[in-house]
């Protein structure tokens, strides 16, 4: 068998981004200037595959005690590759992977597979081969997400909720004031959801400055300049993602959300096949927020899975 498996280490970060940037279903979150900014929280084990010499994949990971996940602090991760993975190649690559994980003690491995709306290219041969080596869904939890090129139009009430933003001369603008933005969710998850964003206001604007094309903050501001809603976008190749959604009480009353999201759907947008909602779930999927889902249904969003598989070593 040609396919040789290395633990990444630091000396290969330019060619681990390299190959993200150059694959068919990596995005930047998988870059290491994203990942490693919780180097302190979580244990990296993340993989590169190599096929008579050449890069083929890797798998971004950490490892937690016997068990192996791809990864611990990313919403998603499993194997990237480039056009030149096929299917054949693929399960030699898992191959590969459950005897290197089983070398090492790992009992169990846990993949969260990069849902397909984020592909740039039919990415699906790791979805065989977790078959293949019957991997069970761990969780499953649902996006809510608008094709771009067929939207649906807002409902009623959203549009009632846009015209009075506009009466209110309420203003969109994109933003820079990360640690703001982060105060204001960590204000609305605390009363609403007895929660807290992720980031930190500071580990948001470390990654703004890595990733400044990709992490922009858009945000709805009345004439005092008070920023009453917002959302924080992670701009991929194929998708723009709401990472954070935010809106005060004061901008409920008055559809600063509805204006900001009628702004980056119908204005800035437009080229991007999707528009992301992200998940709507508690509970490892178990649980559907029902009053979330449906406002984000209401701009127009449907469903798109998100998987997270488990695999016995």
């Amino acid at each position: 068998m040609s396919i040789s498996i290395n633990r990444y280490n630091s000396e290969q970060q330019a060619e681990w981004d390299n190959f993200i940037d150059a694959s068919k279903n990596g995005t930047f979150i998988l870059k290491r200037g994203y990942m490693d900014y919780h180097s302190d929280r979580f244990q990296d084990f993340s993989l590169m595959f190599y096929d008579d010499g050449k890069l083929l994949a890797v798998m971004p990971a950490s490892l937690h005690g016997d068990e192996v996940r791809s990864h611990g602090g990313l919403t998603y991760g499993g194997i990237i590759s480039d056009k030149k993975m096929t299917t054949p190649k693929m399960l030699e690559v898992f191959d590969v992977l459950k005897a290197f994980l089983k070398e090492n003690g790992i009992k169990k491995l846990l993949y969260k597979r990069v849902p397909a709306i984020f592909y740039q290219y039919p990415s699906d041969e790791d979805m065989y081969a977790l078959f293949r080596n019957n991997a069970t869904i761990a969780y499953r939890n649902i996006s809510t997400t608008i094709l771009m090129e067929d939207k649906i139009n807002f409902n009623e009430r959203r549009r009632r909720n846009i015209k009075k933003a506009i009466k209110a001369n309420l203003l969109v603008h994109q933003s820079f004031d990360f640690k703001g933005y982060i105060n204001l969710v960590n204000e609305v998850l605390g009363v609403h959801h007895d929660a807290k964003a992720v980031h930190t206001g500071d580990e948001l604007e470390l990654l703004a400055s890595r990733f400044p094309d990709n992490i922009k903050l858009f945000i709805t501001e009345n004439n005092e300049h008070e920023m009453l809603a917002g959302v924080l976008i992670y701009e991929m190749p194929m998708v723009a993602h709401t990472q954070y959604i935010a809106n005060s009480d004061r901008g409920r009353d008055i559809g600063a959300l509805d204006l900001v999201f009628d702004y980056l759907i119908n204005n800035v947008y437009t080229t991007k096949k999707y528009f992301d909602f992200g998940t709507s779930n508690e509970e490892n999927g178990k649980v559907l927020n029902f009053g979330l889902v449906g406002q984000k249904q209401e701009f127009g969003g449907r469903g798109i899975i998100y998987d997270i598989y488990e695999l016995d070593i």
